[in-house]
């Protein structure tokens, strides 16, 4: 069953909410200044999924000459399983559309399943691997890129 949220930009007052879910999500976390220059640059954007228990995740992403990246995406362990890395990641591919981005890409731990799931049930599709690409544990990253067309 989907939790109810709210979909909003982020800002870089919602870094240290954003911090506390990063840190609980994975075990090499961005830190605070990342969080921030990533909500002021205007490269990048953030989204935040807020319930009535608060911020319940995330999502950043860039758009770099036509193509689109999700950074980083992560729900809090509590809210998993709700729809709300769903609902994020469809505000994000929205964002970038508007963005005009053509493509989009991330990259995903290989051990990562429930996540590969999720970006597989939203259109992305393996591209390549990055060798050694995380760390603490080192592990090879999946590349997953989603064509975006762009209404005419």
């Amino acid at each position: 069953m989907d939790a109810p949220c709210r979909i909003r930009s982020a800002a870089p007052a919602d870094a240290p909410a954003l911090v506390g879910i990063e840190r609980r999500a994975f075990s090499d976390p961005w830190s605070e200044t990342s969080f921030r220059e990533a909500l002021t640059s205007s490269w990048t954007f953030g989204l935040v999924a807020e319930t009535a228990r608060g911020v319940a995740g995330y999502l950043i992403g860039r758009d770099v000459a036509g193509s689109g990246e999700v950074l980083n995406l992560a729900v809090a362990p509590e809210f998993r399983r709700r729809g709300i890395g769903s609902a994020l990641l469809r505000a994000g591919i929205v964002a970038l559309r508007r963005r005009r981005v053509d493509e989009v890409f991330l990259e995903v731990r290989e051990s990562n399943r429930s996540a590969q799931a999720l970006y597989l049930s939203h259109g992305f599709r393996p591209v390549g691997q990055r060798a050694a690409y995380y760390r603490n544990p080192r592990e090879d990253a999946l590349v997953l890129r989603l064509e975006l067309e762009q209404p005419a």
